[in-house]
């Protein structure tokens, strides 16, 4: 799940760095919403990242469920490096640009100031086998929304009914996935809106990591 809105997705920046901003009063919302949408869901896990945006979207679904998050580290959004709380449109073409270049294959390519996509991928991939290390039926991942949509259309097997990377990935928005590591990972279902509803959608935010194709010609950045 890609966390609630926060004020910097309202302002545009560009927020990845530790801890983060908070939640706005949407997103809050969202979260709630969120922890009902998937009150059927067998959970017997929740993992967030270190920002605090993550901790405070999980936490509805926690309380729910009596369930701990666990913060783990390399859940983190893309490292934004020389773009960081920057919002001009150079900065957001950079960053964006940067994450095509990766999707397109290139991830050798570094994030200017930042991480490169295999340094991404490799934190990633080791957050996530530990979550399948520990052998949960089902857990939680709250993280972030350009590191999910990278890693997901990076690991999951081709499947006719993802929707490509240019597409929207809301605010509290749900991928679940079935596998593991070695046999591979199955969609089971791709919600690219706030689970919670559409009507939780802010469409006036600027959210660059939310919608890698803002111009909605089908091409990312």
């Amino acid at each position: 799940m890609r966390h609630g809105q926060t004020h910097a997705n309202v302002s545009g920046e560009l927020d990845t760095a530790h801890p983060g901003l908070d939640l706005t009063d949407l997103g809050r919302a969202q979260a709630a919403a969120a922890a009902r949408a998937i009150a059927d869901h067998h959970l017997d896990a929740i993992y967030v990242s270190s920002r605090v945006r993550t901790h405070q979207t999980a936490a509805p679904t926690a309380e729910a469920r009596g369930l701990a998050p666990v913060q783990l580290d390399g859940l983190e959004e893309i490292d934004a490096g020389d773009f960081e709380m920057k919002s001009d449109h150079d900065s957001v073409a950079g960053y964006i640009g940067a994450v095509a270049t990766w999707l397109e294959g290139d991830l050798a390519h570094r994030m200017p100031g930042g991480e490169t996509g295999e340094e991404f991928l490799a934190r990633y991939d080791a957050a996530v086998r530990r979550i399948v290390d520990a052998g949960h039926d089902a857990a939680l991942i709250v993280s972030h929304g350009a590191a999910v949509r990278t890693w997901v259309s990076t690991r999951m097997t081709p499947h006719p009914d993802a929707p490509p990377a240019t597409q929207p990935l809301h605010n509290t928005a749900l991928i679940v996935l079935d596998g593991d590591m070695e046999s591979g990972w199955e969609m089971v279902s791709w919600q690219g809106h706030p689970v919670g509803g559409e009507l939780l959608e802010d469409p006036t935010a600027e959210d660059p990591t939310g919608d890698l194709d803002p111009d909605g010609d089908g091409e990312i950045g």
